[in-house]
């Protein structure tokens, strides 16, 4: 039952001020996007004439199919790849697993279109494989030719949430439903397709949906592979060349957000009605089986060709970051630091920017996540749940979107004593790295406040203390391992953020590191910086995932002297 005693007042007051920014900030924003994809441009009364002009041009058709056969696609090429790492490494004796799983989750650390210029580096019509394949057997393959490079990118770097989720799954499965299998004569792919991959659906769902919701709305990859008929960057391109009067742009943030949406309703549809529990989760120890000789050196050729191929493209970067020249050859033609040097003379504003925008909406989304976190677990205040709700619901808004809705929202407003639009302003880019990252930190806020008794916040209030001074001293220095995960996550991850910063930027100067990588990248003599960037944007994304692992697995070996 909702409380309304005056005990919640402080967090009733405190839940209502984080709405508030929240309706600002995210909904209002999305909310303006919809209501002007409906809106007539002449008149501004409510019609359909903008979606029926979106469907009746053959461009936007091809975009919106497109979008849907890459993202589909896409988590086609991601299982092939994900599947026999989850697979050999969850359910077999296998030397090495942690190392491989270790090594699968690696290409998520490197951003999507950085990714992209490296793949071409390798398979690319000019790329070292097809200048191999062309000169020892005179033929060349597509790989990244279109919408196959597009697939190809955005499987290699997306296959892990399915490798984790997967695996996650496997390794909960009760052995004694297996072995009932193994002593009925079941083996092989049989086993594997009647029993092992039907019990592992929930996480292999799990992990699908997200790579789909990821490859619809990544507007980096097709844009730096140019590739433009696709929907996000159709929606940049409209906004972006005709402005932010046109009404396509936002029919098309309006498919992306329904579809994102789509997406995640159809996962939890493909569970519905399902169950999956048994009684035993692992089974009193999960069952793996040795392999052979011959059957270990198969999985073993399997995985590493996996491996080679998606750690290809950080080689690739790596190579670019450091060749002097490396055109129609298969290795570069000499190696240099210059690029490097070129970066940290020329290029450090862009760093500088990121460390402070992402540090800035790290900070956000922490202090953010903390207070929801609290009211959503500690108190029963009406409406706390939509809180979470709301905030949460910002993993289903494109960043593109989100940039737009900004435009639209705040660049008719001006900041206070100046003509600047405060769309124009850098601190809006701030905003909307931390909504974009919010759920991430916010997860990691109620995972850490969870491990947490209320019986000490009891303890402490029963001695005197006030609910604040509990907050303060007990409270949230608990918390503090789940609260710098957060932190690290948000950090990271907003550091390679192009979708939204590339809608907001307004001049060079207030540019973070995405959007540098992506201007160099534009120009063949900028490929060698870039790549530098982009080695530097990795390194910066790396760390973080690190620390972030470093904090959660200390905060788990501190749980039992906390509860």
């Amino acid at each position: 039952m909702p409380d309304f005693s005056s005990a919640q007042w402080g967090p009733g007051l405190v839940a209502l001020l984080i709405g508030l920014f929240l309706l600002i900030v995210l909904v209002l924003p999305v909310a303006k996007v919809v209501y002007v994809a409906f809106q007539d441009p002449s008149t501004g009364a409510l019609t359909l004439n903008n979606f029926i002009d979106f469907f009746n041009a053959s461009l936007f058709r091809e975009s919106f199919v497109n979008s849907l056969y890459v993202s589909a696609m896409s988590v086609v090429f991601a299982t092939f790849i994900a599947m026999p790492l989850a697979y050999f490494t969850s359910r077999f004796n296998f030397a090495g697993s942690a190392l491989i799983q270790t090594l699968g989750i690696i290409p998520l650390i490197m951003p999507p279109f950085v990714g992209a210029v490296a793949m071409q580096l390798f398979f690319g019509g000019n790329g070292s494989i097809n200048l191999l394949l062309d000169q020892y057997f005179g033929f060349t393959v597509p790989f990244m030719d279109g919408l196959n490079g597009v697939i190809l990118v955005q499987s290699v770097h997306f296959f892990p949430f399915i490798l984790i989720n997967l695996s996650t799954s496997l390794k909960n499965i009760d052995r004694s439903m297996e072995e009932a299998a193994l002593n009925l004569g079941s083996s092989g792919m049989r086993l594997f397709r009647r029993i092992v991959f039907p019990l592992g659906m929930p996480g292999y769902v799990a992990g699908a949906s997200l790579v789909f919701l990821k490859v619809f709305d990544d507007l980096g990859t097709p844009l730096l592979l140019n590739v433009n008929n696709m929907l996000a960057p159709q929606a940049y391109l409209r906004i972006s060349s005709v402005g932010i009067s046109d009404p396509i742009g936002y029919v098309i943030s309006v498919i992306l957000v329904v579809f994102s949406i789509f997406s995640l309703w159809l996962s939890f549809l493909a569970m519905k009605g399902k169950d999956y529990a048994t009684t035993q989760k692992g089974g009193g120890g999960l069952l793996k089986r040795d392999l052979s000789r011959w059957e270990q050196i198969g999985c073993y050729a399997v995985i590493l060709i996996i491996l080679a191929f998606v750690l290809a493209p950080h080689m690739a970067l790596f190579m670019l970051s450091i060749a002097s020249i490396w055109s129609y050859s298969p290795v570069p033609d000499g190696y240099t630091l210059d690029h490097y040097a070129t970066v940290f003379e020329g290029a450090m504003g862009f760093i500088k920017n990121t460390l402070l925008y992402a540090g800035l909406a790290g900070l956000i989304d922490v202090i953010l996540g903390t207070a929801i976190a609290y009211v959503v677990w500690r108190t029963r205040i009406w409406g706390a749940k939509a809180l979470d709700f709301v905030a949460m619901g910002a993993v289903a808004i494109p960043g593109v979107v989100l940039g737009i809705g900004y435009l639209r929202m705040f660049y008719s407003v001006d900041m206070p004593f100046s003509d600047v639009p405060l769309a124009t302003f850098w601190g809006v880019i701030v905003i909307a790295l931390a909504v974009r990252r919010l759920p991430y930190a916010l997860r990691a806020c109620v995972a850490a406040l969870q491990q947490i008794s209320v019986s000490l916040e009891e303890a402490a209030e029963s001695l005197g203390a006030s609910k604040r001074r509990t907050i303060r001293r007990i409270v949230v220095p608990l918390m503090t391992g789940g609260i710098l995960a957060g932190f690290i996550t948000s950090f990271a991850t907003a550091a390679v953020e192009l979708s939204a910063t590339i809608m907001l930027v307004s001049s060079e100067s207030d540019a973070p590191l995405a959007y540098g990588i992506y201007i160099y990248m534009q120009s063949a003599a900028g490929r060698g910086p870039g790549a530098a960037l982009g080695i530097i944007a990795v390194l910066i994304v790396g760390l973080g995932t690190y620390l972030s692992h470093w904090f959660i697995e200390r905060s788990k070996r501190s749980q039992p002297n906390v509860s």
